[in-house]
């Protein structure tokens, strides 16, 4: 219980520190995401198991910046695209109730703990589906996001025939991305002009945990 305590005064603290409005019971639903995301952890493989920084920051924190620059509306369809442990699906889920979340993963046992830390904190607002997202017929979505570590080329070309028209990509990046960006948008005429343009927002200044990481959007 302590433990929990102190991880609910440390993201109230640093969402507070970002402008990121939050309540109470919101902040203990997001940790105990965190403690599920640690249980099932220890079962498959989900996150890394030699952690240099809580769970609460280096993988729930890091998916809320997300907010910081994408507005997530009532109604709003978001695709997590490669999922793995539920990030940054499920934390958003929580912080925004009445935004849909569809959360997919081509590794069975990955969407198999995501079903069942959805079902244990009772979120509404998010399905997790064992699917390859090239499987992915007759869906398209208002925003995409993507944690997983593919280059930026690639999840533009899925992201270009899975948005809507004016759709986003969000993807949670890190290190030097200068000829991967370049690449990505060199290759926009093979995924229907997609995208049009690419944001950098480096987080660097958040957290020393996040010294070479960026967040990624891209328009169309």
């Amino acid at each position: 219980m302590e433990r929990q305590n102190d991880d609910v005064s440390t993201l109230q603290t640093l969402c507070a520190e970002q402008e990121i409005v939050i309540d109470l019971l919101t902040l203990q639903q997001l940790v105990r995401y965190g403690d599920c995301l640690e249980r099932w952890n220890r079962k498959i493989n989900l996150i890394s198991r030699k952690e240099d920084a809580p769970v609460i920051i280096k993988h729930i924190f890091h998916s809320l910046l997300i907010c910081r620059y994408h507005s997530f509306r009532e109604g709003e369809h978001v695709l997590d695209l490669g999922t793995g442990g539920g990030l940054p699906g499920i934390p958003l889920s929580i912080l925004f109730p009445r935004t849909r979340f569809l959360l997919v993963d081509a590794t069975g046992k990955k969407i198999t703990a995501c079903q069942a830390m959805i079902e244990e904190l009772g979120i509404k607002n998010a399905v997790a589906v064992h699917t390859r997202v090239e499987e992915l017929k007759g869906v398209v979505f208002d925003t995409v996001l993507s944690r997983q570590v593919a280059p930026l080329d690639k999840l533009c070309g899925y992201a270009g025939r899975l948005l809507k028209q004016g759709g986003t990509l969000i993807c949670l990046k890190g290190g030097n991305l200068g000829s991967e960006i370049e690449k990505a948008l060199n290759s926009s005429k093979d995924h229907d002009g997609f995208p049009a343009r690419i944001e950098q927002h480096p987080i660097h200044s958040v957290s020393p945990f996040f010294s070479e990481k960026q967040i990624v959007i891209a328009c169309g």
